[in-house]
């Protein structure tokens, strides 16, 4: 990854707020639901902070739930972002882990070390999702690299992907790195090194 600015700017990340399948633990790639009221609710919490930021570029998937998300925290501006959206999920699309562990017979799955197969859509496997992330990425560098800072607001699985392909790791790190509905990341840079600034920070407590 390219050096930065003298002075970093910062690549700013916020899932959605939650919907009815995520507080169900289902998961949920490219069905496009909504935010439930507990998800508008945290994603209004999330406005007097986005509202110190500056960001010169502001991208959103083009999932309903992530661009209510973007409206409820006063983003009345930004770009849709298509390579954005949350991983394929395929077969396992609104199913749960705990459910697909015994119809499979091995309690110790999850989809972050298996193959997704096919479902209603194709599916796609984790090198996938990371090489739309490194689009994202790309379309970012540019701005970041002026000094000014860019926001994406997109979704859990994906946005955690991306803060392991920042970092220089292979995608299955971001199975590290937990970001719970409404959380906030920042991503940048320490002496040209790529960082974490900050991650799963909420505006609920």
């Amino acid at each position: 990854m390219a050096v930065a600015a003298l002075h970093p700017a910062r690549l700013w990340v916020i899932r959605h707020g939650n919907t009815e399948w995520s507080t169900a633990m289902l998961h949920t790639g490219r069905t496009d639901v909504p935010l439930s009221a507990e998800g508008e609710q945290a994603a209004r919490q999330l406005a007097p902070f986005v509202a110190t930021l500056q960001p010169a570029l502001v991208l959103v998937s083009p999932l309903q739930r992530a661009r209510q998300t973007a409206q409820f925290a006063g983003l009345a501006s930004y770009e849709i972002e298509q390579a954005a959206v949350e991983w394929d999920y395929g077969a396992w699309e609104g199913r749960r882990t705990v459910d697909i562990r015994t119809e499979l017979a091995d309690p110790s799955w999850v989809i972050w070390d298996h193959h997704v197969p096919s479902g209603d859509t194709a599916g796609e496997q984790l090198d996938e999702v990371a090489a739309r992330a490194t689009q994202v990425i790309n379309r970012c560098l540019p701005t970041l690299q002026a000094g000014q800072d860019c926001l994406l607001v997109a979704h859990g699985q994906f946005l955690r992907i991306l803060a392991a392909t920042w970092l220089g790791m292979p995608p299955i790190f971001g199975r590290h790195l937990a970001l719970d509905p409404a959380g906030i990341g920042a991503l940048g840079w320490e002496h040209g090194c790529p960082v974490i600034r900050m991650w799963n920070l909420t505006q609920q407590h």
